[in-house]
């Protein structure tokens, strides 16, 4: 077993599922540890550089200011090995959120097959990114559900301190249910913390059975200094 497995085998899975079932969130804290997050922080705009990544302003593609720099095929080794240990362990929820909801679609084991049927299916663009957020930047509400086979959830990471590298820049995320108010959450993200969020719907037991709620995530503007993120998602685009 790799230390990475071991450290997420640690991870109480059950109870991670029951909270993205109730919330559509789960807050993995320290997950990454302050360490591992300083060294990525660091090296973003030289990994970026190195793996192929490109950079986008979040200006050119109406989602509001600042960097993302999205990672292609050459996505850091630590990254990958990450997003392919998590895909094995969140794919049961997947497919069980697909049942609940009368989705056909079943998920493979492994995340390397996932992404062969997205190729097929013409999704080719990678979405995994890191985000790079200076002073008045923020990324508006959006989801990451574009093509045909989308993973029902993804992870997000905090590279950066909160009150020490920066001000502002919570992790908001909204919640349409039908016929109520959408529903704000801010995810109290640390320094090295980690959570798993829905990509865009989940199942919400409801009254009469089980319905679809929409959800959206972003960041709020940064008052003072520079907020690096990270997000890993499990399909890639058309």
């Amino acid at each position: 077993m790799t230390s990475l497995d071991a450290t997420l085998d640690r991870l109480n899975w059950a109870d991670i599922g029951m909270q993205l079932d109730a919330e559509g969130y789960a807050l993995l804290p320290g997950l990454l540890g302050a360490g591992v997050a300083r060294d990525l922080a660091r090296g973003v705009a030289q990994q970026a550089t190195a793996s192929g990544a490109s950079r986008v302003t979040l200006e050119s593609c109406d989602l509001g200011r600042g960097e993302l720099f999205y990672f292609g095929a050459g996505m850091p080794a630590p990254l990958e090995q990450w997003r392919t240990a998590l895909y094995r362990r969140l794919v049961a929820v997947a497919n069980r959120w697909n049942e609940t909801l009368g989705i056909d679609h079943r998920y493979p084991m492994e995340l390397e097959d996932f992404l062969r049927r997205n190729q097929k299916a013409g999704q080719t663009r990678a979405q995994s990114h890191m985000s790079r957020l200076g002073v008045e930047d923020h990324i508006s509400l959006h989801q990451r559900n574009d093509g045909e086979l989308v993973f029902p959830m993804q992870v997000v990471a905090l590279l950066s301190e909160p009150g020490a590298d920066f001000q502002g820049g919570e992790f908001v995320m909204t919640e349409q249910r039908p016929r109520m108010q959408s529903r704000p959450m801010v995810l109290p993200l640390k320094l090295g913390d980690a959570a798993i969020i829905a990509t865009a719907e989940r199942p919400f037991k409801g009254t009469k059975g089980y319905y679809r709620v929409n959800l959206k995530h972003a960041i709020s503007r940064v008052r003072q200094g520079e907020r690096i993120g990270l997000e890993l998602s499990f399909h890639d685009a058309s």
